[in-house]
């Protein structure tokens, strides 16, 4: 099935240009487009050419460790997560009220180790967020 026809035809990006750089001024481009979230350099020259703003992105290394221990704390309670409904489970297929009382204890017990990791990941969050507010 062919493409509609644009009604402004005169809006149409169609025609291409080539250029030539020297490797410096390629090598600013292509340090430009890891910088910012432009997809190529063909888009970061349309930018240029079109008076448009690059948006540059930074990236804080600072905070690589608490975001590698939010993730790690995010996994650890998605498995507690994962214990506590297998063992929901089981409770609800048993039939012998000692066994269902087994299975109450293990996840009441299971259920408390979560407590420490979500305090963890409230102080990791509150101290981000008194560093986001500073800037």
């Amino acid at each position: 099935m062919a493409r509609k026809k644009a009604k402004d035809q005169d809006s149409i990006l169609s025609r291409p240009i080539n250029v030539r750089l020297t490797a410096s001024q390629f090598n600013k481009l292509d340090k430009l487009l890891l910088e910012s979230d432009c997809k190529s350099i063909g888009e970061i020259v349309w930018k240029i050419i079109t008076n448009r703003p690059i948006k540059l992105l930074h990236k804080d290394i600072s905070m690589n460790a608490p975001m590698e221990e939010m993730a790690l704390i995010r996994k650890e309670i998605k498995s507690i997560g994962v214990n506590i409904n297998k063992q929901t489970h089981s409770f609800h297929i048993s039939q012998n009220p000692m066994e269902r009382s087994f299975h109450a204890n293990k996840t009441a017990e299971t259920y408390k180790t979560i407590k420490p990791k979500v305090e963890k990941l409230i102080s990791l969050i509150s101290k981000l967020a008194e560093k986001w507010l500073q800037k």
